[in-house]
């Protein structure tokens, strides 16, 4: 059975076990049923769960509650799952012209120097001409020729970052900075750390105004991802009308 957590900014993650889901302090869930309770009657916290989910269509609300639990839970099973190789293509046999002389060595054989030189950049693939009877490519004539003495070769760029790879990167980098502590600057999470850093911190009400969240959201982001991911000292009070004080140190 697959074991989820959701902390305070609405990030599912799965996890190998359920211990490893329980040590980082965010909300635990393993079913439909689980993941509802989790979040309770919080329909507008469903809607940004689920427009926060990748490949989905985003809405502006759910007919009801069962509905926004059982599309989210749908969408995140294929979390921690590689995507299907494509199946090979099946080789085409090459048709050669009636009469022609049968080459000596197999096409696959005769063309794969062609076909390594062009994966290495030796070769650009216009440079070849098309298929003759014996079905074997062949070089243009001006293909290898030797660059006059002293001219430096030109290196050629053989390969591009594509916008996956940039994406990769953008998404490590901020991984990296959350990691370290950091809060994106308009986040719920820099608005709770304003809260809990100015003086005489903040009360647990005062954050469920300013974020929207329910008091167990409250809680599990001040122990997960305030105390475990992000390392910052919590220092809890209580005022004379018994009131819960939470306020950041250092």
């Amino acid at each position: 059975m697959k074991t989820f957590t959701i902390d305070a900014e609405n990030n599912i993650t799965l996890h190998p076990s359920r211990k490893a889901a329980r040590d980082t302090g965010a909300g635990v869930f393993a079913t439909e049923e689980q993941f509802a309770d989790l979040i309770g009657p919080d329909n507008k916290r469903l809607v940004e769960i689920w427009n926060s989910l990748s490949g989905v269509k985003p809405v502006t609300k759910f007919a009801n509650r069962k509905v926004a639990t059982e599309r989210i839970w749908k969408a995140i099973q294929g979390l921690g799952e590689a995507p299907a190789a494509a199946p090979a293509a099946e080789p085409q046999p090459a048709s050669a012209e009636a009469g022609a002389a049968p080459a000596e060595l197999p096409v696959a054989e005769s063309a794969r120097p062609q076909e390594d030189a062009i994966l290495q950049g030796e070769i650009e693939p216009s440079a070849l001409k098309d298929a003759g009877a014996s079905g074997i490519v062949e070089p243009a004539a001006n293909v290898g020729a030797p660059a006059p003495q002293g001219a430096p070769a030109k290196a050629k760029a053989t390969r591009k970052t594509t916008p996956v790879q940039k994406a990769a990167a953008a998404a490590k980098g901020a991984k990296k900075a959350k990691a370290e502590g950091g809060a994106r600057e308009g986040s719920k999470t820099a608005a709770v750390v304003a809260l809990l850093e100015r003086k005489g911190g903040a009360t647990l009400a005062e954050i469920m105004k300013a974020t929207g969240w329910q008091a167990h959201s409250v809680r599990g982001f001040i122990s997960g991802t305030l105390g475990k991911k992000m390392g910052r000292t919590m220092e809890s009070t209580k005022r004379e009308d018994g009131e819960r004080l939470y306020q950041l140190k250092g």
